[in-house]
């Protein structure tokens, strides 16, 4: 396989589960600064995918290439350190500390940085706090005990502790379940703004919530690419509407 400028190129990506084939050749193409959504019906293989880019779950054949770089043959943890962030639906943040120690507690360590609790405070790490707390909107807030979050805001304290890592791909698998309108439209405007210098993928079943923040759209079914393209392009297309948009 030849270099390519993708920041991910997924090639016939396959995996089977006592012979079911729960991704099947997929291709996958994602540019640098890209906002992917991905969409399909429950069983589409979505989450499968995501888990395969980070390394949860083997291939059983195919490529995965983040910046030129093979990631089917490295572990969960190396992959991390490559600069894949993954945002899992459940949030596993650290309800009796601070939105500050949240985040502080997810700068990378081996910069310089001892043990997890007790580094000193750098300014190095301060300054990444307060940057990262500013872009998802709690900077007021840096002192509160994450367990008073709202739970809009401790998705965005997770996307917060990804983002301490400064992962060039962060993957978020249904950021919106379960907030309110507005924490929704908030949600969008943060993603809009983290795609600037990173690329991100989206697993997401609220269309409305899609519009606002898509790229592209890339539709699953049954482990394959259905359709890929504009928002619009892919709602029109017959195909989509039939196995999914329809219901």
């Amino acid at each position: 396989m030849s270099n390519t400028d993708f920041v991910l190129a997924v090639e016939d990506l396959t995996v089977s589960f006592d012979g079911f084939k729960a991704v099947d050749k997929l291709n996958m193409y994602i540019d640098k600064n890209e906002l992917r959504v991905v969409i399909g019906p429950n069983g589409a293989g979505k989450t499968t995918v995501l888990d395969l880019i980070c390394g949860k779950t083997k291939s059983t054949a195919g490529s995965i290439k983040f910046k030129n770089r093979e990631l089917t043959k490295l572990s969960e943890h190396e992959i991390v350190r490559a600069g894949v962030g993954r945002k899992f639906q459940t949030p596993s943040i650290y309800e009796n500390l601070s939105v500050y120690q949240n985040l502080e507690v997810s700068y990378p360590k081996g910069r310089g940085v001892f043990g997890s609790l007790f580094f000193k405070r750098s300014d190095e790490v301060m300054a990444q706090v307060y940057k990262i707390a500013k872009e998802i909107m709690m900077e007021d807030i840096l002192h509160t005990e994450a367990a008073l979050l709202s739970h809009g805001q401790k998705q965005w304290l997770e996307i917060g502790m990804l983002l301490m890592q400064e992962p060039e791909l962060l993957m978020l698998d249904e950021p919106v379940a379960g907030m309110s309108a507005k924490e929704r439209d908030q949600t969008a405007e943060l993603l809009n703004r983290i795609c600037q210098n990173r690329s991100v993928i989206v697993i997401e079943h609220d269309m409305e919530f899609v519009k606002k923040i898509a790229h592209k759209v890339t539709v699953l079914h049954q482990g394959k690419i259905l359709a890929e393209g504009a928002m619009d392009k892919v709602q029109a297309n017959e195909k989509v509407i039939e196995v999914y948009l329809g219901h």
